[in-house]
């Protein structure tokens, strides 16, 4: 009688170290995806912005990027400061004639582009060259509304450099002809969160433009600038 021969099956690999290799293809995976961002804004922010005012082409309108003015505990948010001081320098080298301040005013209590407009006033800029788009939830929010609500055609964007980048990407996704001054920067200890929020914020800024097709969530009716 013939002898019969068996062969092991192929042993299955336990559940833990499945998990654990798949959880490893995730990391690399948001790793060549964050490396992508990274590669992208800088690329399409090349040559585009600047700290020195002088280096910078006038522009009619400078479109300055909200944050909150107070952090939320109590003290004063050096981001919000610095974008200020920022936008002024420009109005003092005459390189923008309007700004356009545009952030969060989604909730009770809580207004970005009014404490912009009353600190670009305390600096001197008179409030009727100041307009304000209270619908900039997101800064993709903020670029596509200054191009398709608020007609403008190029611009100049005012914020710190890492948001400048992200930023100008955006523009170019929608034709919309940017430059970007580049506000005083946070020291990195100062502004960990930030920093690592903004490389989750890059990620998503590709997935809006290539994958979701993401729209301003209040997308009119169009306010043109008439400066």
């Amino acid at each position: 009688m013939p002898r019969c021969f068996t062969f092991p099956l192929p042993r299955i690999l336990p559940r833990r170290v499945m998990g654990l290799a798949l959880f490893g293809i995730g990391i690399l995976a948001t790793l060549l995806v964050s490396l992508w961002a990274e590669s992208s804004m800088r690329r399409a922010a090349s040559g585009k912005h600047s700290a020195d005012p002088a280096d910078l082409p006038y522009r009619e309108v400078a479109l300055v990027l909200g944050c909150s003015e107070i952090l939320a505990n109590g003290r004063g948010n050096l981001f919000f400061r610095y974008r200020i001081d920022a936008a002024a320098a420009l109005w003092e080298a005459g390189k923008c004639r309007a700004f356009l301040v545009s952030g969060d005013n989604g909730r009770v209590g809580y207004d970005e582009p009014t404490a912009m407009r009353a600190a670009l006033v305390a600096r001197g800029i008179p409030d009727a060259r100041i307009h304000s788009d209270f619908a900039g939830f997101s800064t993709l929010d903020s670029i596509v509304r200054a191009k398709e609500v608020f007609g403008l055609s190029e611009v100049m964007i005012v914020s710190q450099r890492f948001h400048n980048e992200r930023a100008l990407f955006l523009a170019n996704h929608i034709g919309l002809d940017a430059v970007a001054c580049d506000a005083r920067d946070v020291s990195a200890h100062r502004a960990l969160r930030t920093r690592i929020r903004e490389r989750f914020a890059r990620i998503k800024t590709l997935a809006d433009a290539y994958l979701l097709g993401t729209k301003p969530k209040f997308p009119g009716p169009p306010e043109p600038i008439v400066t």
